[in-house]
Protein backbone atom coordinates (compact mmCIF):
# COMPACT_ATOMS: atom_id res chain seq x y z
CA UNK A 1 0.00 0.00 0.00
CA UNK A 2 1.03 3.52 -0.70
CA UNK A 3 1.29 6.02 1.88
CA UNK A 4 -0.91 9.04 1.95
CA UNK A 5 0.21 10.68 5.17
CA UNK A 6 3.58 11.44 6.46
CA UNK A 7 4.23 12.97 9.73
CA UNK A 8 7.91 13.47 10.15
CA UNK A 9 9.56 15.03 12.96
CA UNK A 10 7.25 17.47 14.41
CA UNK A 11 7.22 19.64 17.72
CA UNK A 12 4.22 21.19 18.38
CA UNK A 13 3.76 24.45 21.08
CA UNK A 14 1.04 25.77 22.68
CA UNK A 15 2.64 29.25 23.80
CA UNK A 16 6.05 28.16 25.75
CA UNK A 17 4.08 24.40 26.30
CA UNK A 18 5.38 22.21 24.41
CA UNK A 19 3.07 19.26 23.09
CA UNK A 20 4.52 17.17 21.02
CA UNK A 21 7.95 16.26 20.62
CA UNK A 22 9.87 14.88 17.09
CA UNK A 23 6.60 12.50 16.64
CA UNK A 24 6.59 10.21 12.99
CA UNK A 25 3.71 8.56 11.97
CA UNK A 26 2.39 7.73 8.56
CA UNK A 27 -1.05 6.22 7.32
CA UNK A 28 -0.75 4.22 4.17
CA UNK A 29 -3.89 4.50 1.41
CA UNK A 30 -6.78 2.28 2.58
CA UNK A 31 -5.24 1.51 6.03
CA UNK A 32 -7.37 2.14 9.93
CA UNK A 33 -4.60 3.59 12.31
CA UNK A 34 -5.00 3.95 15.79
CA UNK A 35 -3.37 6.36 17.91
CA UNK A 36 -3.70 5.53 22.02
CA UNK A 37 -2.40 7.64 24.47
CA UNK A 38 -3.74 8.51 28.98
CA UNK A 39 -5.26 11.87 28.90
CA UNK A 40 -2.77 14.88 27.95
CA UNK A 41 -0.81 12.50 26.07
CA UNK A 42 -0.95 14.91 23.03
CA UNK A 43 -3.29 12.75 20.82
CA UNK A 44 -6.06 15.51 20.22
CA UNK A 45 -3.02 18.13 19.15
CA UNK A 46 -1.94 15.43 16.66
CA UNK A 47 -5.12 15.59 14.74
CA UNK A 48 -5.71 19.38 15.14
CA UNK A 49 -1.66 19.85 13.27
CA UNK A 50 -2.68 17.91 10.40
CA UNK A 51 -6.16 19.40 10.19
CA UNK A 52 -4.00 22.50 9.76
CA UNK A 53 -5.95 24.13 12.93
CA UNK A 54 -1.96 24.06 14.60
CA UNK A 55 1.06 24.19 12.75
CA UNK A 56 4.16 22.37 13.56
CA UNK A 57 7.36 24.33 14.61
CA UNK A 58 9.72 21.90 13.31
CA UNK A 59 9.26 19.13 11.33
CA UNK A 60 6.92 18.77 8.27
CA UNK A 61 3.83 16.98 7.71
CA UNK A 62 3.11 15.12 3.95
CA UNK A 63 -0.44 14.52 2.49
CA UNK A 64 -0.82 12.35 -1.20
CA UNK A 65 3.30 13.90 -1.70
CA UNK A 66 2.13 17.34 -1.34
CA UNK A 67 3.36 19.08 2.08
CA UNK A 68 0.69 20.77 4.06
CA UNK A 69 1.88 21.83 7.45
CA UNK A 70 1.41 25.26 6.90
CA UNK A 71 -1.94 24.80 4.96
CA UNK A 72 -5.27 26.13 5.99
CA UNK A 73 -7.74 23.93 6.97
CA UNK A 74 -10.28 24.55 4.17
CA UNK A 75 -7.22 24.26 1.90
CA UNK A 76 -6.96 20.30 3.61
CA UNK A 77 -10.55 19.41 3.33
CA UNK A 78 -10.47 20.20 -0.48
CA UNK A 79 -6.85 17.87 -0.83
CA UNK A 80 -9.18 15.31 0.82
CA UNK A 81 -8.54 15.49 4.41
CA UNK A 82 -11.93 14.97 7.07
CA UNK A 83 -11.42 15.64 10.78
CA UNK A 84 -14.38 15.05 13.33
CA UNK A 85 -13.18 16.98 17.01
CA UNK A 86 -14.79 15.82 19.89
CA UNK A 87 -16.61 18.87 19.89
CA UNK A 88 -18.51 17.87 17.15
CA UNK A 89 -19.24 21.14 15.84
CA UNK A 90 -22.92 20.41 14.60
CA UNK A 91 -25.04 23.07 13.34
CA UNK A 92 -27.57 22.61 16.18
CA UNK A 93 -30.54 25.23 14.55
CA UNK A 94 -29.77 23.44 11.17
CA UNK A 95 -31.51 20.72 10.30
CA UNK A 96 -29.92 16.95 9.69
CA UNK A 97 -30.47 17.88 5.57
CA UNK A 98 -28.92 21.07 5.98
CA UNK A 99 -25.83 20.00 8.32
CA UNK A 100 -25.10 17.25 5.72
CA UNK A 101 -25.25 19.72 3.18
CA UNK A 102 -22.69 22.01 4.78
CA UNK A 103 -20.24 19.53 4.18
CA UNK A 104 -20.66 20.28 0.63
CA UNK A 105 -19.74 23.29 0.23
CA UNK A 106 -15.99 22.48 -1.97
CA UNK A 107 -16.76 22.03 -5.59
CA UNK A 108 -15.90 18.43 -5.88
CA UNK A 109 -18.59 17.80 -3.13
CA UNK A 110 -21.33 19.96 -5.07
CA UNK A 111 -20.50 17.46 -7.95
CA UNK A 112 -21.07 14.23 -5.67
CA UNK A 113 -24.12 15.43 -3.27
CA UNK A 114 -26.70 13.17 -3.85
CA UNK A 115 -24.66 10.11 -4.20
CA UNK A 116 -22.43 11.01 -1.15
CA UNK A 117 -26.07 11.72 0.76
CA UNK A 118 -27.33 8.21 -0.10
CA UNK A 119 -23.62 7.09 1.15
CA UNK A 120 -24.13 7.96 4.58
CA UNK A 121 -27.65 7.38 4.80
CA UNK A 122 -26.69 3.57 3.78
CA UNK A 123 -23.86 4.26 6.74
CA UNK A 124 -26.32 5.98 9.37
CA UNK A 125 -30.06 4.85 8.10
CA UNK A 126 -31.12 7.23 11.27
CA UNK A 127 -30.21 10.11 9.77
CA UNK A 128 -32.54 9.47 6.93
CA UNK A 129 -35.37 8.69 8.92
CA UNK A 130 -34.24 11.99 10.81
CA UNK A 131 -33.16 14.42 8.20
CA UNK A 132 -35.79 17.59 8.90
CA UNK A 133 -34.70 17.10 12.75
CA UNK A 134 -32.98 20.17 14.29
CA UNK A 135 -29.29 18.68 15.20
CA UNK A 136 -30.18 19.58 18.54
CA UNK A 137 -32.96 17.39 19.26
CA UNK A 138 -30.97 14.31 18.16
CA UNK A 139 -28.90 12.32 20.53
CA UNK A 140 -25.31 12.35 21.74
CA UNK A 141 -25.00 9.14 19.70
CA UNK A 142 -26.97 10.85 16.40
CA UNK A 143 -25.31 13.72 16.77
CA UNK A 144 -21.63 11.86 16.73
CA UNK A 145 -23.16 9.48 13.56
CA UNK A 146 -23.98 12.85 11.55
CA UNK A 147 -20.58 14.67 12.78
CA UNK A 148 -18.82 11.60 10.71
CA UNK A 149 -21.83 11.80 7.73
CA UNK A 150 -20.94 15.69 7.48
CA UNK A 151 -17.14 14.73 7.40
CA UNK A 152 -17.85 12.07 4.72
CA UNK A 153 -20.38 14.45 2.34
CA UNK A 154 -16.20 15.93 1.16
CA UNK A 155 -15.64 12.34 -0.05
CA UNK A 156 -12.31 12.44 2.06
CA UNK A 157 -9.15 9.98 1.37
CA UNK A 158 -8.29 10.18 5.15
CA UNK A 159 -10.74 10.69 7.58
CA UNK A 160 -9.73 12.00 11.03
CA UNK A 161 -11.91 10.82 14.15
CA UNK A 162 -11.02 12.25 17.72
CA UNK A 163 -12.73 9.88 20.61
CA UNK A 164 -15.81 9.14 18.55
CA UNK A 165 -17.49 6.45 21.03
CA UNK A 166 -17.31 9.43 23.63
CA UNK A 167 -20.04 9.31 25.99
CA UNK A 168 -22.26 6.99 23.49
CA UNK A 169 -24.33 4.15 24.97
CA UNK A 170 -22.83 0.64 24.84
CA UNK A 171 -25.52 -0.05 21.88
CA UNK A 172 -24.68 3.07 19.94
CA UNK A 173 -20.44 2.33 20.31
CA UNK A 174 -20.79 -1.00 18.68
CA UNK A 175 -23.08 0.90 15.74
CA UNK A 176 -20.72 3.24 15.25
CA UNK A 177 -17.68 1.11 15.08
CA UNK A 178 -19.58 -1.31 12.25
CA UNK A 179 -20.01 2.00 10.33
CA UNK A 180 -16.19 3.16 10.86
CA UNK A 181 -15.11 -0.07 9.56
CA UNK A 182 -17.10 -0.15 6.54
CA UNK A 183 -16.15 3.46 5.64
CA UNK A 184 -12.59 2.01 6.01
CA UNK A 185 -13.57 -1.10 4.21
CA UNK A 186 -14.56 1.05 1.35
CA UNK A 187 -11.55 2.28 0.80
CA UNK A 188 -11.20 5.52 2.71
CA UNK A 189 -8.01 5.69 4.93
CA UNK A 190 -8.43 6.12 9.04
CA UNK A 191 -6.51 7.66 11.36
CA UNK A 192 -8.53 7.71 14.66
CA UNK A 193 -7.61 8.46 18.30
CA UNK A 194 -10.23 6.63 20.81
CA UNK A 195 -10.44 5.76 24.79
CA UNK A 196 -12.60 2.69 23.74
CA UNK A 197 -9.31 0.46 23.44
CA UNK A 198 -10.52 -2.96 22.95
CA UNK A 199 -13.44 -2.24 20.04
CA UNK A 200 -10.39 0.29 18.25
CA UNK A 201 -7.69 -2.29 17.77
CA UNK A 202 -9.83 -5.33 16.81
CA UNK A 203 -10.78 -3.28 13.87
CA UNK A 204 -7.50 -1.23 13.20
CA UNK A 205 -4.52 -1.93 11.16
CA UNK A 206 -1.79 -0.33 13.38
CA UNK A 207 -1.19 1.16 16.35
CA UNK A 208 0.97 3.88 17.83
CA UNK A 209 0.88 4.54 21.40
CA UNK A 210 1.71 8.23 22.19
CA UNK A 211 2.95 9.22 25.99
CA UNK A 212 3.54 12.88 26.87
CA UNK A 213 4.36 14.32 23.45
CA UNK A 214 6.44 11.41 22.05
CA UNK A 215 5.62 7.90 20.15
CA UNK A 216 6.70 5.56 22.50
CA UNK A 217 5.74 2.39 20.65
CA UNK A 218 4.23 1.22 16.95
CA UNK A 219 3.21 -1.53 15.09
CA UNK A 220 0.72 -4.05 13.94
CA UNK A 221 -2.62 -3.34 15.79
CA UNK A 222 -3.22 -7.57 16.79
CA UNK A 223 0.47 -7.70 17.96
CA UNK A 224 -0.27 -4.44 20.25
CA UNK A 225 -3.23 -6.15 21.65
CA UNK A 226 -1.92 -9.73 22.38
CA UNK A 227 2.20 -9.56 22.58
CA UNK A 228 2.68 -6.00 24.21
CA UNK A 229 2.92 -5.62 27.95
CA UNK A 230 2.40 -1.56 28.20
CA UNK A 231 -0.51 -1.85 25.96
CA UNK A 232 -1.94 -5.20 28.05
CA UNK A 233 -1.71 -3.32 31.21
CA UNK A 234 -2.28 0.28 30.38
CA UNK A 235 -4.80 -0.34 28.37
CA UNK A 236 -6.40 -3.48 28.16
CA UNK A 237 -6.07 -4.07 31.76
CA UNK A 238 -4.22 -7.13 32.19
Amino acid sequence: MSEILSVKNIDVFYEDLQVLRRVNLEVKDKELVLVLGSNGAGKSTLLKTISGLLHPTTGQVHFLGKRIDRLSPCELVRLGIGYVPTEKGLFPLMSVTENLEMGTYIAKARKNKEERLRFVHRLFPVLKQRRNQLACTLSGGEQQMLAVARALMTSPKLLMLDEPSFGLAPKLVLELFKAIKQINLEGTAILIVEQNVRQTLSIADRTYVLENGNIILEGASSEAAAKNPLVKKAYLGM
